[in-house]
């Protein structure tokens, strides 16, 4: 078997709701998240770890924007009440704290949010020089976006999905490993402990806490690497307080960000390695090598946890619906995995484009 394995980059942000509808609208209206790939309301039988031992229903579906950039998985429970956290996030809490969203004109962007959301923060600077805002969705989840100017298709806006996710970790010495040597975010863009403006407008994002990014030091290859572009990982760690634990007490799928999943080519090889470091797999769909259905696609997904327990999710495509009219399904595992998908497939994509 190949020993080796990559990782193509992030595809998809995993963001629970009480409504699935209403919150699939609202990511359409201020983020553009209306490019459907996929769309499944069954039963999550493999995840069990998370769901207190029981097979969960839910609704879920993975949008994404054209312009560049990994999307978002909504999901909501469809038999059981979602429960969200009975406190307000905060920077450096442990978990994905806040998702990051790219464009390519950031202060047409941050006007035109202005003009019809008000939960906007200031147009400010981030450690590496880029300009920034915050925003802060109904449900208290933050989005920070973040100056880009990769674009994939252009589109009629002004951003693209998402580049990356700010992670708390309680020590962000025992996290790096993983981030930077298992999963290849292996640049350090900055390292730097201080306070910060740019986060100023999230919960406690005035506080002294030690920030370190990391993004890819070569660009990733594979079929859908120039539709996510260039990603990057934020770690948080809090100088001054005790973080929360995000999920404590909850199930994976309640409202906030549920997990960050990375596009990987073959799955067996990653496995090996992530054993080896200490970091087995907590979910397996494919224990026997088969195929996971998601009934426009199919693959391999599998769940590790980071040191404080994060869920990065990997996902290996088997099979996919580009377009059901015409009818275009692509065998993912008969194909060269380096070579990326033609422009035209994607834009193939576009007839899926959701309206609410």
């Amino acid at each position: 078997m190949n020993n080796k394995y990559f990782i193509s980059g992030i595809q998809q942000v995993g963001v629970g709701c009480e409504n699935f509808h209403e919150s699939w609208k609202w990511y359409i209206e201020m983020f553009n998240m209306d490019v459907r790939i996929l769309e499944d309301d069954t039963v999550a039988e493999r995840m069990l770890p998370y769901t207190g031992g029981k097979a969960q229903k839910r609704h879920a579906c993975i949008a994404v924007n054209l312009q560049g950039g990994g999307g978002f998985e909504i999901w909501q429970y469809s038999d059981r009440k979602p429960c969200p956290a009975s406190f307000d996030i905060s920077v450096g809490d442990l978990g994905i704290f806040a998702a990051k969203i790219k464009s390519c004109n950031i202060e047409q962007f941050h006007r035109q949010l202005c003009g019809k959301y008000n939960q906007v923060g200031p147009l400010s600077t981030s450690p590496d020089g880029r300009r920034s805002f915050i925003v802060k969705d109904p449900w208290n989840n933050y989005f920070q976006v973040v100056e880009d100017s990769y674009v994939f298709i252009k589109q009629p806006t002004y951003n693209g999905g998402v580049v990356g996710a700010m992670i708390g970790c309680s020590d962000i010495d025992k996290a790096l490993p993983l981030y930077r040597d298992l999963l290849g975010y292996d640049r350090v863009v900055y390292d730097v402990t201080s306070t910060f403006d740019d986060i100023a407008y999230m919960k406690e994002g005035a506080g002294k806490y030690r920030r370190v990014l990391l993004a890819e030091s070569a660009p990733r290859k594979g079929a859908f690497a120039p539709l996510y572009g260039a990603g990057n990982i934020e770690l948080v760690q809090s100088v001054e307080r005790a973080p929360r634990k995000i999920y404590e007490g909850r199930y994976w799928g309640d409202p906030g960000f549920i997990q960050l999943c990375l596009d990987v080519t073959n799955m067996r090889a990653l496995e090996k390695r992530c054993e080896a470091a200490g970091y087995p797999f907590t979910v397996d769909s494919c224990k026997n090598d088969d195929h996971f259905d998601m009934g426009e696609a199919s693959g391999h997904f599998t769940y590790i946890e980071d040191p404080d327990g994060t869920l990065i999710e990997l996902v290996e495509a088997h099979k996919l619906t580009v377009s059901k009219r015409p009818h275009i399904v692509i065998d993912m595992l008969s194909r060269n995995r380096e070579k990326p998908f033609p422009k035209f497939f994607f834009r193939l994509m576009a007839l899926n484009r959701v309206k609410f």
